[in-house]
Formats: C-alpha cells, sequence, structure tokens
C-alpha cells in the first residue's frame, strides 16, 4: 500500500513553508491539489508558489495549462495518481499540499464517477441550464434550483462555481440521487493508501486577517494587470480560470460594473465565505487529523517538525 500525506486546510492559514519542511525532512515532493494554480499566467491571484520558495522541492500539477483550457476533478484525479505511482516509483513521498478538499477526496477514497458526470448523455437538459444561465440573474437561479433539489450541496458551493452547480442539477436529473449523498457514500470508502490527513486550523479572527492583508499585498503586486493580461488574449470570461476568486471580480471592476474598492471588499468577502466552506468540508472528513496553529504559536518550523514526528513514529514501527 503506497504511503501518501496530505497538508491541507483554508486559504491563507499558511500550508505552504510547512509543506516545503515536510517535504524536506520526509524526502518527498509535492502535489497540489489547488484548482486555480493549474493554470499558467495566474501567479498573483492564486498566490501560486515561486520557484525560489520551493527551494528545490519538487512540485506536480502547478502551471503546466493555459488559461483558456478547462480543469476538473477528473483530471485532477488522474494525474495525482499518475504523480503519485512517479514519485513513489523513486523512493520518495507523495505529499498533496492544497484546499481544494474535493480534488483531495477523489485521490484519497479513489472516488469512482463512472459515468454518472458525463454530461453528454444530458445534452438537452444541459442546453436547459443554459438557457436559465443567459438570463438576467441566471447564475442565482441555477443555484437556487440546486436549493430545491439537493440543499446541502448547494450550501457548500458558491453560487459562481457554475460548472459544480450545473455537474450537481445533471446527477440529480440523470440519477435521481443527489450529489451530496453520492459523496457520503464515497467517503465511507476504505482508502487504497496509507495516508496522514492533516487539516490546518487557526483562530477565526487571526485567519480572517490573513486573508485580508493577502488580497491587499495581491493587489500591490499587481492582479489588477495580471487578470487585464489574461483579458486581452480573449479568453472567455466562462473560461474555468476566469471563475477563480480574485479574477472573476476584478473582471466586473474591468466591464465597469463595481468600482475597484467595491471589488477589492468583494474579494475579502467572497475568500472569507469561501475559508469557512473550506472548514465545513474538512469537518466532514473522516480520519483526519486536525493541527491547530496557535497550539504552536504559529511557528511553521514547530508546526513541521511535530507533523514529521507523528508520521515517523507510525511508519517506522510499521517498517
Amino acid at each position: 500500500m503506497d504511503k501518501i500525506v496530505i497538508l491541507t486546510g483554508p486559504t491563507a492559514v499558511g500550508k505552504t513553508k510547512i509543506s516545503i519542511e515536510l517535504a524536506k525532512a520526509l524526502n518527498g515532493e509535492i502535489i497540489s491539489a489547488d484548482s486555480m494554480q493549474v493554470y499558467k499566467e495566474m501567479n498573483i491571484g492564486t498566490d501560486k508558489i515561486t520557484p525560489e520558495a520551493m527551494q528545490g522541492i519538487r512540485h506536480h500539477l502547478i502551471d503546466f495549462l493555459e488559461p483558456e483550457e478547462d480543469f476538473n476533478v477528473f483530471e485532477f484525479k488522474r494525474l495525482a495518481k499518475e504523480a503519485i505511482s512517479d514519485i513513489t516509483s523513486r523512493g520518495k513521498l507523495p505529499i498533496i499540499v492544497g484546499g481544494t478538499g474535493f480534488y483531495i477526496q477523489s485521490v484519497l477514497y479513489d472516488i469512482d464517477f463512472s459515468d454518472d458526470y458525463d454530461d453528454t448523455e444530458l445534452s438537452d437538459y444541459k442546453e436547459s441550464l443554459n438557457k436559465v444561465l443567459a438570463e438576467q440573474d441566471g447564475i442565482h437561479k441555477l443555484h437556487e434550483m440546486l436549493k430545491e433539489v439537493d440543499y446541502e450541496y448547494a450550501a457548500e458551493v458558491h453560487e459562481n462555481n457554475v460548472k459544480r452547480v450545473m455537474r450537481a442539477l445533471c446527477f440529480y436529473k440523470e440519477t435521481g440521487t443527489k450529489l451530496s449523498e453520492h459523496n457520503k457514500d464515497q467517503r465511507q470508502k476504505a482508502s487504497p493508501y496509507d495516508s496522514f490527513y492533516f487539516v490546518l486550523t487557526d483562530d477565526r479572527k487571526i485567519l480572517y486577517d490573513r486573508i485580508e492583508k493577502r488580497i491587499d499585498k495581491m493587489m500591490e503586486e499587481g492582479l489588477v494587470d495580471e487578470v487585464k493580461g489574461l483579458l486581452d488574449k480573449n479568453i472567455d470570461r466562462s473560461a474555468t480560470s476566469m471563475q477563480a476568486l480574485g479574477y472573476r471580480e476584478i473582471i466586473s471592476y474591468l466591464d465597469g460594473e463595481i468600482s475597484l474598492d467595491r471589488a477589492v471588499e468583494l474579494i475579502k468577502r467572497n475568500t472569507r465565505h469561501f475559508a469557512k466552506r473550506q472548514l465545513t468540508w474538512f469537518k466532514r472528513e473522516k480520519d483526519v487529523i486536525w493541527v491547530d496553529k496557535s497550539e504552536f504559536k504559529r511557528d511553521d518550523v514547530k508546526i513541521a517538525n511535530d507533523l514529521v514526528k507523528r508520521i515517523n513514529d507510525k511508519w517506522q514501527i510499521m517498517n
């Protein structure tokens, strides 16, 4: 049974430095579980790790797709499993790092999507959903439709995540089963991996303060210019990449729909809400090990050393 380590938690909790320390101590390589850091030219808004910050640690599934390309959980699962096999074959430890819980779940429990997500079988229904989407307030209407058939899933997916909203509606239409119920069933599966599943957390006020400071830093570093550059390449505003937090709000500003101050305010608010939904997701996962950063006075090296000790205590005994 292959070994993997997962290090996750809400956005801005501070995963990067700890993940690098883990990789250095455990002869590991990092697999990113971030749905937007896969895209090239989207560095500031995704808080993508720089080559210097990697400190020589190899990273997988970062910066390899063009912004106009699609990316989803199917592709992530396939590529992540390939990376795990590759890393393991070279005698190194795969460390999955990122905050996209659905991506992590897909690999850890080897979720079987089978044909349930095959949109081609539901082309007529999808066409009707696209017509709703094209209406005024269409995004909100689709989310309200999802609330009617699967309130639990709607509560964890932001209405701007149109692809996930539509996928859940199609899933229900095709199977008569709520996607939230499907996910619960899949969570009960035994993992094919011998794993540690660490979830970093922190005081809510501290976390929200980190979010706001990070966004202020993104603005100073040139987030507006980064988004302008993407739009100058005529990337469709409905592309997966353009739905990313921070990008869609800046696009609204550039389109003259809102002021820059309002865009920044929305980015901060929406990111706080996103962090809250992430925590809700991880609380439902089984076998997670919660790591409260406040208990270590937010010392990343101390946290990393503690995690390394836990890992070595278990796997050295087993070996």
